[in-house]
C-alpha cells in the first residue's frame, strides 16, 4: 500500500480520483481511503458516544470503512455533489444496517424505554417550565425507580432510539436523493412533508436545554462531548437528554408512519 500524505492538496485529491476512476489504480484508491478515513471516525463518534460500555467502537469503524470503500467505488465524478456528502450517507447507512442486526434492546428494555418516555412526555406537557433535574426525580418516583436507574436506561437506549428515529424520518431515502434519483410517489412526498412539519413542531415544543442539545447536534454538527463542554455538564448527561428527546420524537413521528 502506498503511503498517503498527512494532508493532501485539492490538486492531489483530484489526481488520485482521476487515476483510480481512469485506470483502476489500487494505490490511488488506498490513498483516497486513507484521506477520507476521518469521515468514518467522525460519524461513529457522533452516532455512538464512547463512554457507553456497550460501544463496539472498532466494529462500527470497520463497518463504516466498508461503506467508505463502497462510496469510493460507486462515486461518479460527474455528479454535482461533493464526495464527502455522498460518502457520509453511504457510511451512515452501512453502520445503521449493522446496528439493526444487533440486539440493542431486549423486549423488557423496550418496555422501560416507552414507560420512561411517556412519563417524561406527560410531566413536561403539564409542567413545561419545570427544571430538568426535577423532572428526572418525578419520572423516577412515578415509575418506582431511582434517578440513577432512569439515567442508566436512557444511556442504554441511545442506539435503539437513534436507529428507530432514523427509520421514522426515512433516512434510507437520502441515498437516492444524493444520487439524483427520485423514487418517491406523491403519497411518499406528502408523508415526508408531514413528518418534517411534525419534527419542526416537536423541536419547537422542547424545553430550552433539550432544544439547544438537538440544535447543536443536528444543525451545528457538534459532538456530544463538545455540547457537554458548552453546557458545563457531563457527556453522559447530554447523551441522556439526547436519547430522551429522540425517543419522544420517534414516538410522535411513528404516529404518521
Amino acid at each position: 500500500m502506498s503511503q498517503a500524505k498527512q494532508k493532501l492538496t485539492p490538486d492531489e485529491i483530484t489526481a488520485l480520483w482521476a487515476s483510480y476512476k481512469g485506470s483502476g489504480d489500487s494505490d490511488a484508491k488506498n490513498d483516497l481511503l486513507l484521506h477520507y478515513g476521518y469521515l468514518v471516525k467522525w460519524i461513529v463518534r457522533r452516532m455512538m458516544p464512547k463512554y457507553n460500555n456497550y460501544n463496539e467502537y472498532d466494529d462500527l469503524v470497520s463497518c463504516g470503512m466498508i461503506g467508505l470503500i463502497d462510496a469510493v467505488d460507486k462515486f461518479d465524478l460527474k455528479q454535482e455533489v461533493k464526495f464527502e456528502t455522498y460518502a457520509v450517507t453511504r457510511v451512515r447507512g452501512e453502520i445503521l444496517d449493522y446496528m439493526r442486526s444487533q440486539d440493542w434492546a431486549a423486549p423488557s428494555l423496550r418496555k422501560k424505554i416507552n414507560a420512561i418516555t411517556n412519563a417524561y412526555d406527560e410531566i413536561e406537557r403539564k409542567q413545561p417550565d419545570k427544571p430538568i433535574d426535577q423532572v428526572d426525580e418525578e419520572v423516577a418516583g412515578t415509575l418506582g425507580m431511582s434517578v440513577e436507574q432512569v439515567h442508566k436506561v436512557l444511556n442504554q437506549t441511545h442506539m435503539f432510539n437513534l436507529m428507530n428515529f432514523e427509520d421514522a424520518i426515512g433516512a434510507a431515502n437520502h441515498e437516492s436523493e444524493i444520487k439524483g434519483h427520485d423514487y418517491k410517489t406523491p403519497e411518499d412526498e406528502l408523508l415526508e412533508k408531514e413528518k418534517k412539519t411534525l419534527l419542526a413542531e416537536v423541536i419547537d415544543e422542547l424545553p430550552e436545554k433539550e432544544r439547544l442539545v438537538i440544535t447543536l447536534y443536528y444543525y451545528e454538527g457538534l459532538l456530544l462531548k463538545e455540547i457537554a463542554d458548552m453546557l458545563h455538564v457531563t457527556e453522559s448527561r447530554v447523551s441522556q437528554i439526547h436519547s430522551k428527546v429522540l425517543a419522544k420524537m420517534r414516538m410522535k413521528l411513528e404516529k404518521v408512519s
